[in-house]
């Protein structure tokens, strides 16, 4: 499908669902962007998704957020149960806006929902040559190192920076593979690979819905678990959202509203080292991609690239949409 005649659609069942334009745009360019760079699991695959809580008024699709000014550099968002990509779009926005009066702009949001992939809001503040943070929490899938219960969500970590040519941006999940990938599995009846997840009784399976049912597996142990901790604390404790295993499942759970939590750090990073920066950062990528390559490999990526990579490629491509998707889609269009 033509990338113009499916946003249109998608804002569509948007508005359908109660959405304002505006909003429904911002929406529908997130899914859109998700699909062009190949993170299918995090595109239209999830528009259901929304629309169901929409229905069910689990994301209020006409929220009064609310921006309390804490100081010139933070500032705290509440964003009255929105639909994450709203309320994500206006935080990176308030935080570059005070990264840009002060160096350091510090943004926490709280009851909002699932944003999407995290390098979207890194992008924005990098191409106004920003360095940036983003922290969102999520619903139980990762058993802590030595449990073997889910708690942490797969809480993303994401850094981006400005390097003069294409960003580099790194934005991952701290579980092994991201869970939205094993529910694209389960969707279309596919395996997962092996030694990502367990199922109920502890042992690794390759079946996405026992893995559902199961716990993910973090990075590197006993770090991985560490580091979604951290992201629990820095999302869910410091910005008074939901944490500790609170953070609802948007697609199975409709108990009432997922309330997650994100967190924006934004910093000029001209400050220390002034006009030097640039200069020192196009050196650090260029010491890394001197280096001998391995056996197998042609280059030495830097995180950003492959995704800007695809981006381009798909950019003035129609966009594939399986069959079981596009039915979902004409489903919620006659609503």
């Amino acid at each position: 499908m033509k990338k113009d005649i499916l946003r249109k659609k998608i804002t569509k069942i948007f508005n359908n669902h109660k959405l304002s334009k505006k909003h429904a745009e911002v929406c529908a360019d997130y899914l859109i962007k998700a699909e062009l760079v190949e993170a299918k699991s995090h595109g239209i695959l999830r528009l259901k998704m929304y629309c169901d809580r929409l229905k069910k008024k689990l994301i209020n699709p006409r929220p009064k957020i609310k921006i309390k000014k804490i100081s010139s550099s933070i500032s705290h968002i509440n964003a009255d149960n929105s639909i994450g990509f709203v309320s994500a779009d206006i935080a990176i926005n308030q935080a570059i806006k005070n990264a840009q009066k002060t160096g350091i702009g510090l943004v926490a949001v709280k009851k909002s929902g699932h944003y999407g992939l995290s390098s979207f809001y890194a992008e924005q503040a990098v191409k106004k040559n920003l360095m940036v943070f983003c922290f969102t929490n999520a619903p139980p899938a990762l058993a802590p190192y030595g449990s073997k219960k889910s708690l942490f969500g797969t809480n993303p970590i994401c850094f981006g920076v400005p390097t003069g040519k294409v960003p580099f941006i790194l934005d991952s999940s701290t579980s092994i593979i991201n869970r939205g990938k094993i529910r694209q599995a389960h969707k279309f009846g596919k395996k997962i690979p092996f030694g990502v997840a367990l199922n109920r009784s502890g042992k690794i399976t390759t079946n996405a819905k026992e893995a559902l049912l199961g716990t993910q597996l973090p990075i590197a142990g006993f770090k991985g678990s560490g580091l979604a901790w951290m992201v629990d604390i820095l999302s869910g404790v410091l910005t008074g959202s939901s944490h500790g295993g609170k953070t609802k499942d948007p697609f199975d759970d409709f108990t009432g509203p997922q309330n997650v939590g994100h967190l924006f750090i934004t910093i000029n990073p001209k400050i220390f080292v002034g006009k030097n920066f640039m200069n020192e950062i196009k050196r650090n990528i260029s010491l890394v991609k001197r280096l001998p390559k391995a056996k197998g490999f042609d280059s030495i990526l830097y995180p950003g690239e492959r995704k800007n990579k695809a981006y381009k490629k798909n950019l003035n491509k129609n966009i594939f949409i399986p069959s079981k998707v596009l039915k979902e889609m004409d489903e919620l269009d006659v609503i």
